[in-house]
């Protein structure tokens, strides 16, 4: 495996703060995304606490608040929101990736019409960015970091094959939060700028 902070370091350096769109978990749902994974943290596979559970949206790399004028980038997504329906995401299968393990969700075409609208309304601001947009709703557990190379993914699935339980969770995705955020090479932390609410009916 190798350190998740090293390889988004070359893009988004630890300490800058760059824009995200997330849905975030209340803090039940948080804690019981991830507490089957609780013996899971190590040297090099820090985890990640309850508080800092987020499901990107949209990362635009680049752009701080201080680029935009936030007033018609909120118009323009709060005008969307008013027609976009709430929807429950389902969280399971959780994976070893090469630098995070994440719980993939489900249904994606809702979560996949957000993340497209999004796009549009940042590239409307008119600021220069450069959009990763996930490509479907996940929910990473730990992140890799120094150390990460020591990491034996072998042995990682099979502590995840041998956790006894259900490893399903659900986030209600019915607000989008527009949040400042940045990483110290271990962890990841944001500022909450604007919160969303999706209200079609």
């Amino acid at each position: 495996m190798e350190s998740f902070f090293d390889r988004v370091g070359r893009v988004w350096p630890a300490g800058r703060r760059d824009l995200h769109w997330h849905f975030l978990p209340t803090p039940d749902e948080a804690a019981a995304l991830t507490a089957p994974y609780a013996g899971l943290p190590r040297p090099g596979l820090p985890g990640v606490p309850v508080e800092g559970v987020h499901c990107t949206v949209l990362h635009t790399v680049g752009l701080a608040r201080a680029d935009i004028d936030l007033g018609p980038l909120l118009e323009d997504v709060r005008a969307y929101a008013r027609t976009a329906r709430p929807f429950v995401i389902t969280f399971d299968r959780p994976a070893i990736g090469t630098v995070a393990v994440e719980i993939s969700g489900w249904p994606q075409s809702p979560f996949s019409a957000v993340v497209e609208y999004l796009i549009g309304a940042m590239t409307r601001t008119g600021a220069a960015f450069k959009a990763a947009p996930s490509r479907y709703p996940h929910i990473s557990v730990a992140y890799t970091a120094d150390g990460a190379e020591s990491l034996e993914t072998a042995g990682l699935k099979a502590e995840l094959a041998a956790i006894d339980g259900p490893l399903s969770g659900t986030v209600l995705a019915d607000r989008l939060h527009l949040v400042e955020q940045w990483h110290d090479g271990r962890h990841i932390m944001w500022q909450t700028v604007a919160v969303v609410p999706l209200e079609g009916a």
